[in-house]
Order: C-alpha cells, then structure tokens, then sequence
C-alpha cells in the first residue's frame, strides 16, 4: 500500500501589534504561560543556533502532561517552526509552522499551519486528526491574540517580584517543605484547607485555600512542576478575581559556606477591570499593584520564614 501524502491545514487571525513583537514573544518559551492558557512551563533542553529542542508542561481535560518538541527560528524570515518528537495515537508525524506577516506598524498577521500523517495512513484516524487539529487551532488563535495583544499594550498591568531567606540548612529540607504542601495546613498558619493531587511524580495539582491579613480566604489552584532538589514552577489556573495571570517558582540554592537560600518569584498580570470592585472606586493601577505585592509577598515570606525554620531544625 503506498504511503499518502501528509495532509495539510491552515489558521490564521490578525494581531493588534508589532510583527517583531509577536515574533519575539512567541519564540521566547518563557511567554508560553501568559500566551497558551494551557501552557505550565517550558524549558530549553538543547540550543544550537536557531535550532531548539524544548519540553513543554501543559494541562489537559485537567490533568498535567508533558512532551518535547523541537524548533528552528528564522527571526528574518520571522517563521518559527515545530515538530513533534513522539506523536499520540493516532499521529504518526505532527509539526507546523508560525508565520508572522506585517500588515502595518501595530497589525500582523499569524498564521498556524500544520502538516501531519495518521498512523497507517488510516482514513478514520486522518478524520479524527483533521477535526482536531481545526478544532484546537480555532480555540488557540484567539486566546494566543489576546495574549499578545496584552503582553505588548499592557506593562503597568504586569508586576514581578522575587523574596528569598538564607537557612542554616540545607536546600533539600528547604525543598521538601514547599514539596510537602499537603501537610501545609498543619505547617502554615495562612493556609486554612489544601488537597494536593499528584498522580505522576513531579507533576502536582494543588487547590488550598488561603487567609488574608483581614481574616478573608481566596480559593486557588495550581499546576505545579517539580525538580528535586531545585525548583518548583508553577501556574494558578484558578485565580483571584483582581489577576489574569500568575505564574512564578521557587528556587532553592546551596551556598558556598555551607546555608542554602530559597526564593519565592511572582508573575502576575491585573485584571484590570475588577480594581475597583475589590479595592474601591478611587483605586487604580498603582493600588492594585501595591496590593497585590503586599499579599502575595506577605504570604510568601511567611511560608520561607517557616521553610527556614524546618530546614534550620533538621541541620
């Protein structure tokens, strides 16, 4: 039976804003989380020039998944294309390219194209894969556009912020008491009911709720990626009402003269619209980024203040 030809599709939408902007934040992975709602983490394994080889954290149907791709820029060309190393079932081969076209200083258009092969070539997988592929490229244009589109509009709404504490312990200890946060309503005063759901090692689901300083809660929700002894990353897909985003990592650190140091980091972006209905009608940007870099820092401080106490114990 000769072997088909792989089949071909096309998306496009159109950007409000630069195309040298919506290169650059697509071939930058660290972007991924703020552009692809599904996307958790991503990082590089392998860089050689233009060529890239990435694995990518990503839910789906609510559940935590990961797989590799492999990459090659052309910033000239403004085309960054992508092939699957392992494909699912029914795939045999899966990869596709994003072309960016300039239509005017603040207009680009994006096109998604894919190409793919079923196993087999077996016409009803092929079906399957077409309705697939159309069906997921129409739900991710828009929301890719909107996060670019947010991402270059909009840099008072974003804040980062990093806070550490140095341990007379070591960064395992450290490590294991943000790793163990199961037992979290045992360990931290602010958070009043946590379930942590982690099916495959490495990859936990983590829903808590949290006590404010005014004696309020908020309920979220995090994926979480962890590599012991060294970081966990994490996304909230469940979030406070005054953010669209957070994202951010912890980060544990042996030092030279024997003490370790653990970082909390935040990437949030406000939603704007809800200022004023939490923080009142007078209350702008700078209130809210105030206010946020006050609770969440608040919280995490604490949660290091008591991580160093652990590890500080088991020394």
């Amino acid at each position: 039976m000769p072997e088909q030809a792989g089949r071909e599709a096309a998306h496009e939408i159109t950007v409000l804003a630069s195309a040298a902007e919506v290169y650059r934040l697509l071939a930058e992975v660290e972007n991924w989380p703020r552009l692809f709602p599904p996307s958790v983490y991503v990082e590089y394994l392998e860089r050689d020039g233009n060529q890239e080889r990435i694995r990518i954290w990503a839910t789906a149907n609510g559940e935590a998944k990961n797989w590799t791709s492999r990459r090659e820029l052309d910033p000239e060309g403004l085309r960054i294309t992508f092939r699957q190393e392992v494909s699912a079932p029914p795939v045999a081969e899966m990869s596709g390219t994003w072309v960016i076209e300039p239509l005017g200083d603040n207009e680009t258009r994006l096109r998604l194209l894919h190409e793919y092969r079923a196993i087999d070539d077996d016409p009803e997988g092929l079906r399957w894969i077409d309705q697939a592929v159309d069906r997921n490229s129409r739900a991710e244009l828009p929301a890719v556009k909107a996060g670019l589109e947010e991402a270059t509009r909009a840099r008072a709404l974003t804040l980062s912020f990093v806070d550490s504490v140095r341990a007379q312990g070591s960064a395992k200890d450290l490590y294991d008491f943000v790793n163990e946060a199961r037992l979290w309503t045992e360990r931290l005063p602010h958070v009043s009911e946590v379930k942590l759901t982690e099916d495959t090692p490495g990859l936990q689901v983590l829903r808590m709720h949290t006590r404010a300083k005014d004696g309020s809660t908020h309920l979220t929700e995090s994926v979480r990626v962890c590599f012991p002894h060294q970081r966990i990353v994490y996304k909230q897909t469940t979030l406070p009402a005054l953010m669209t985003l957070h994202t951010g990592y912890w980060r544990f650190d042996e030092e030279p003269d024997g003490t370790a140091t653990a970082s909390s980091q935040h990437t949030v972006v406000i939603k704007e619209e809800n200022i004023t209905a939490i923080l009142g009608p007078d209350a702008g940007i700078p209130e809210a980024r105030e206010f946020i870099r006050e609770a969440l820092g608040t919280n995490s401080r604490a949660t290091l203040a008591h991580a160093r106490t652990y590890a500080e114990a088991r020394r």
